[in-house]
Parts: C-alpha cells; sequence; structure tokens
C-alpha cells in the first residue's frame, strides 16, 4: 500500500508497505483523506525537527545529546479520514462501512485498535474532509484554554494560519474581543469572517504599539506564528502582569527574543501550550480526546466553519510537488490534504 516517506531534508517519495493483519480488537480503516500539519511537517520535510537532532528522554523529559528520529520517516501526518473496512469477529463498534477520523500517518490504510476510534465516527451527512482538522482543533483549543479567556476579555492571536484562524474563532465563541495578527491579507479577511474584532496587518508596524492605543495592551495573547520575533512582540502586545501563550513550534536559538526589556518590566506571564497535553490547572477534568472530540462536535454544529480553510486537495501521487510547494510558498497554503481513494 503506498505511503509517504520523508527520504531525506528536501526529498519526498510515495512508496509501497506491506498492511498490517487483523487481530483481535482491531480494525482496518482505508484512508480517504490525510491532512497536513504545515508546522511540524515542514521541521521533518527540511530537517529542523529537535527529534532529528537530539534525543528526547522520556523518563527524564529532557533532550540530550543523540537523536530520536532518523530518515527515513515514514508515515507522518497529522490528521486521517477513511472507512472502517474490516473488523476483528470481537469488534461490533465503530461498525464496518463507518467513516472515522484518527491519526494514523500518510498512507493508504491501518489497522488500528477498535477503542481508540470510539467517538471518532463521522455523522451521516458530514463532509469527510472536516474530519482532517480535529487535531489542528484541539491544539487550537488547548491554547485558548491555556490564554484562561474571560467575558470581555481582550485578545490578540499572532499568526492566522489554519490553527490561528481557528483559535480566533473559538476566542471569539468563549466571549473575547479579538485582535488577529498576520502579514496575508486573505487571512486577515478570514480572520474577520471568523468574528474578530480588529485585524492588524504586521507590516504596518507594530502590534503592541496598535493595541496600547486602543485598549492599553491585550488582557492576553496566543502566539502562533511559530517566530521568536512574533514571540517577544507578543510579549510586548500584554499589559502589566498579562498572559502570553506561546503554541508555536519554535526552531533554532530565539534570536531576537530579548527577555531583559517587556518580559521582566511588565512581569508578563509566559504559558507554553502544546497538544501533548493540557493545561495542568485543567488536567483533572480534560484531556487531549475530550479536546479533539469537542471541536469536532463544535464543527458539526455549524459553530466552527472548516471547508474554507483547505486551499489544497492533492492526490497522494503529487507529495513530492506539494511539500516542495508549501516549503517555497507557504504563505500560499493553508489547509493542504492529500487524497487516497482512487
Amino acid at each position: 500500500m503506498r505511503v509517504i516517506t520523508f527520504e531525506e531534508p528536501g526529498r519526498v517519495r510515495v512508496g509501497q508497505e506491506t498492511p498490517a493483519d487483523i487481530v483481535p480488537g482491531s480494525v482496518r480503516v482505508r484512508t480517504i483523506y490525510s491532512g497536513v500539519s504545515a508546522g511540524t511537517e515542514l521541521t521533518a520535510y527540511r530537517g529542523t525537527n529537535p527529534y532529528l537532532n537530539r534525543k528526547w528522554d522520556t523518563e527524564r523529559r529532557l533532550f540530550v545529546e543523540g537523536r530520536t528520529h532518523a530518515y527515513p520517516l515514514s508515515g507522518w501526518g497529522y490528521q486521517e479520514v477513511g472507512e472502517v473496512v474490516e473488523a476483528a469477529p470481537d469488534v461490533a463498534d465503530p461498525p464496518v462501512g463507518s467513516l472515522v477520523w484518527g491519526i494514523w500517518g500518510h498512507r493508504a490504510e491501518a489497522v488500528l485498535p477498535a477503542g481508540t476510534l470510539l467517538g471518532h465516527v463521522l455523522p451521516p451527512g458530514a463532509d469527510p474532509l472536516g474530519g482532517v482538522f480535529a487535531r489542528v482543533g484541539a491544539i487550537a483549543l488547548n491554547a485558548v484554554h491555556a490564554a484562561d479567556i474571560h467575558l470581555g476579555d481582550q485578545v490578540a492571536i499572532f499568526g492566522q494560519g489554519v490553527i490561528g484562524l481557528l483559535a480566533t474563532r473559538l476566542a471569539v465563541l468563549s466571549g473575547a474581543r479579538v485582535v488577529a495578527a498576520d502579514a496575508i491579507p486573505d487571512r486577515l479577511e478570514l480572520a474577520r469572517r471568523y468574528g474578530a474584532a480588529e485585524t492588524f496587518d504586521v507590516r504596518a508596524g507594530s502590534v503592541a504599539e496598535f493595541t496600547r492605543k486602543r485598549v492599553e495592551g491585550a488582557d492576553t495573547v496566543i502566539e502562533l506564528s511559530g517566530t521568536h520575533l512574533g514571540l517577544h512582540e507578543a510579549i510586548r502586545t500584554v499589559r502589566k502582569g498579562g498572559r502570553v501563550v506561546a503554541a508555536g513550534f519554535y526552531q533554532g536559538d530565539g534570536v531576537g527574543l530579548r527577555l531583559g526589556e517587556e518580559f521582566h518590566h511588565n512581569q508578563v506571564q509566559l504559558v507554553s501550550s502544546q497538544i501533548g497535553g493540557v493545561a495542568s490547572w485543567l488536567s483533572h477534568r480534560w484531556d487531549v480526546e475530550r479536546l479533539q472530540r469537542t471541536f469536532m462536535e463544535l464543527v458539526h454544529r455549524g459553530e466552527v466553519e472548516v471547508a474554507e480553510l483547505i486551499t489544497h486537495v492533492v492526490p497522494v501521487e503529487r507529495a513530492a510537488e506539494a511539500f516542495d510547494l508549501l516549503d517555497k510558498h507557504q504563505s500560499e497554503v493553508l489547509q493542504l490534504v492529500f487524497r487516497f481513494e482512487e
């Protein structure tokens, strides 16, 4: 069966791998769509992912000398949607023929424990493409939770890619007045349609100065540009004692991040948000599975529209071309999806 493999930095191949056998408690899912996470997967494509250059010690939770992964990297993918085409004799749920969302990588099919797909069945009539947003939606919701938004809060959201736009919508649903910041006019227009009260083109100047003229600084900033300069400007944008949720995937050294300035003088709270877990103060009642299901419920109820975020649906055979486009012209792509069905 077909699988996408990063052979080395900058080189992608669509190869073959042997399908797995059904075992008790499992189902076989044939992939229809597989969504790409531009941030994470470009780190694999470019060779900048820390797992490729450092070893993650899971017990001590430290990066140490060595490496966690090595090329070739097969099956990377962020969110898949497929049809259950076979089930072990002891499995009744999810039933054969149902459409499910989950994570099994950019591959044509996968054998998965049936229990991991409970609650992941798309309702009748739902567009299967919507299922590729469960994971990125959970990332956005996780960041909004970490921001601890209250009704009437002034919130700035840096970066209006897929996750930033979803965070904008979720922050608005949470009662925030949102200023959305980005450098791409089309994305700022989408942010307005998602409910942002104001937008700011970062090419025009300082978000911090713009925000302080309006509301004396934001209560919270959710930083999703993934750049150190963006994180520094986010710190400048919050008022004294405000919170910055750093939810981008920052690469390399922190050039441009000057922690002796506003961070130090305004006693800014800096909180990391990453989909490996939820905010510590919510972990007694929230987990990643609940984040994903909650987001998909919002999609199914029509409170979050995701269809217009999809800019490219590409046959899997064109994976190399698609990653080259994403690498060299990232501003032209929002959500890239691979199509596996014939």
